[in-house]
């Protein structure tokens, strides 16, 4: 059997240490990361990296190495690819299942404004402070490149992309990340408004929690669905046991 996983999560590299560990006779797994990070961490398997060509290749690529399983693991904002899997696999009758961690709920003392988008985030910046921790990632940072008046700390793993916001300082850092790390953080730079993408998960989620100690707003940009008639699990050891009832 053979289980293609999109990755480049947490939640991928441990579904394919569970899936490699398991011993499971004639179990192949290949993972497949986009090689838009310069050093990614690598999944135990068999690796590859770069895309596939659109819905087309990815098909292709399912039917030429005989795919007889693909799971979704790629970042709940990766809207792109997670679409294009959904029509690759009916294409190519192959099995497809999301893995998406739990989103992120507010709490009390929370001051979260959702946004559907970059766009409407950027939007509702200029009332809600001067100061902004901006945490979407180094791509779509021309949604905030227009608003001169505000000063960004950037923080991303690689070098940000062009147009840029004209006052920003940029943290090249990859997490997890701590809660006195974050308190520290907001406090030197004097952050009031923090910007990050509803992605889920305990690795960033501490800038929540200093958030809300601060009493600093917090733009949540809501993430994408899953494609329709997609199946979710929302724990590697789920979709390891989904897998689980093709290798039987």
């Amino acid at each position: 059997m053979h289980v293609l996983i999109l990755g480049g999560t947490g939640e991928a590299r441990r579904l394919a240490g569970l899936l490699h560990g398991a011993e499971v006779a004639g179990l192949r797994v290949t993972s497949s990361l986009a090689g838009r990070v310069a050093a990614p961490r690598m999944p135990d398997g068999e690796v590859r990296i770069g895309g596939f060509g659109g819905v087309e290749g990815l098909a292709r690529w399912l039917r030429t190495h005989e795919v007889d399983a693909l799971i979704d693991a790629t970042h709940p904002f990766a809207r792109t690819i997670s679409f294009n899997a959904a029509a690759a696999a009916a294409a190519a009758h192959v099995p497809l299942l999301a893995l998406r961690r739990p989103g992120w709920v507010p709490g009390e003392g929370d001051r979260w404004h959702p946004a559907d988008s970059l766009d409407e985030a950027a939007a509702l910046l200029p009332a809600l402070g001067r100061r902004v921790f901006l945490t979407t990632g180094r791509m779509g940072l021309a949604a905030f490149a227009h608003l001169d008046a505000l000063w960004f700390l950037m923080r991303s793993v690689d070098v940000p992309e062009s147009p840029c916001p004209a006052h920003m300082e940029v943290l090249l850092d990859r997490g997890p990340f701590t809660l006195e790390g974050e308190r520290d953080l907001l406090r030197a730079a004097a952050i009031d408004v923090l910007v990050t993408k509803d992605s889920g998960g305990a690795a960033t989620s501490p800038k929540l929690t200093a958030a809300r100690e601060a009493g600093i707003p917090v733009v949540v940009v809501r993430r994408p669905p899953v494609p329709e008639g997609v199946s979710v699990a929302a724990t590697p050891e789920e979709a390891a046991a989904w897998v689980g009832q093709f290798s039987g």
